[in-house]
């Protein structure tokens, strides 16, 4: 007797799960082959366990000012590896901290972006006429109107908070993946399987999600990657300009505290340098991930 699975059933999704692991299995044997790929996640790796792990390696206690270990302005020793800021605070301690911040708002504002711009792409992609024509003049004045620019008005214009700058990137910075997954969207709708869905009597929600939708996820995937790089650097900069939440620490924060306590004129180096070449390390790490996805879902981009 043959058993056969009910509709919604475990037993008809096997297959499912059986192709999707499969395919990531695929994509994981692809990815390894991708030497740059491999050193920025270890990179990630690295600095995404020393974010997760800060309350207990360095302690909640490390931004007070009244309970700092050091005096101001130590130069690195073995008590201080990074020294210390103008409050006597560790700065390796800070900086471990800060990377919770930083890692936590661009991978928000990454989402957030790539969130808006697959919803405007997709839609514009679908259903054409007046509303593609609507939505793409909105992303061209996004386009032609510099990120930063925007972003720093509407932080200026809201109240200082790690959301606000989630919000500020996120909602200036979707343009590109809009375009992306419009073209990618027009293409897939083209193909003759999307065209026998609709004889059949598929709907714009079954069309977009079900076929539409898998078929773009590669390039989101590899958008999002490589937008998270972006909105760490965004970041830092809108908190180098006084523009960041100021009851947080952050890379971008820390690089505006050395400005303001004069560690650039008075030649007080390991202010500067942890926190610069840590935004640094992060969006290389990032931006090697992204492309090696790329190369991956995409083979021409290869070799």
């Amino acid at each position: 007797m043959t058993t056969t699975a009910a509709p919604g059933g475990g037993r008809a999704a096997s297959p499912a799960r059986a192709r999707r692991r499969d395919a990531a299995a695929r994509f994981w044997r692809a990815y390894r082959t991708r030497r740059a790929g491999l050193y920025g996640l270890a990179g990630l790796a690295v600095i995404g366990l020393l974010a997760l792990t800060a309350p207990l390696t360095v302690g909640g206690d490390v931004q007070s000012v009244t309970r700092a270990p050091g005096s101001a302005l130590e130069s690195p020793s073995l008590h201080f590896p990074l020294g210390t800021d103008q409050f006597g605070r560790s700065l390796l301690a800070l900086l471990i901290w800060g990377a919770r911040i930083s890692l936590a708002v661009g991978l928000l504002a990454a989402a957030l972006s790539v969130a808006i711009g697959t919803l405007v792409g997709i839609l514009a992609g679908h259903y054409g006429g007046w509303l593609a024509t609507a939505l793409m003049r909105i992303t061209d004045w996004f386009l032609v109107m510099p990120t930063l620019v925007l972003a720093i008005v509407l932080a200026t214009v809201m109240s200082h908070s790690v959301w606000t700058v989630v919000l500020a990137i996120g909602v200036t910075s979707w343009p590109t993946t809009a375009r992306l997954v419009r073209a990618q969207t027009i293409a897939v709708e083209s193909r003759p399987y999307v065209e026998r869905a609709r004889a059949l009597g598929g709907g714009h929600g079954h069309v977009m999600s079900r076929h539409v939708m898998p078929n773009v996820m590669p390039l989101v995937l590899a958008q999002t990657t490589l937008g998270i790089s972006n909105a760490i650097l965004t970041e830092a900069t809108l908190a180098f300009l006084g523009l960041g939440d100021p009851t947080v620490v952050s890379w971008g924060g820390m690089l505006q505290d050395a400005r303001e306590a004069g560690a650039v004129s008075s030649g007080h180096w390991w202010y500067l340098a942890p926190p610069g070449l840590a935004i640094a390390l992060v969006a290389l790490s990032f931006t090697l991930c992204g492309r090696a996805v790329e190369a991956v879902l995409n083979p021409k981009l290869g070799a």
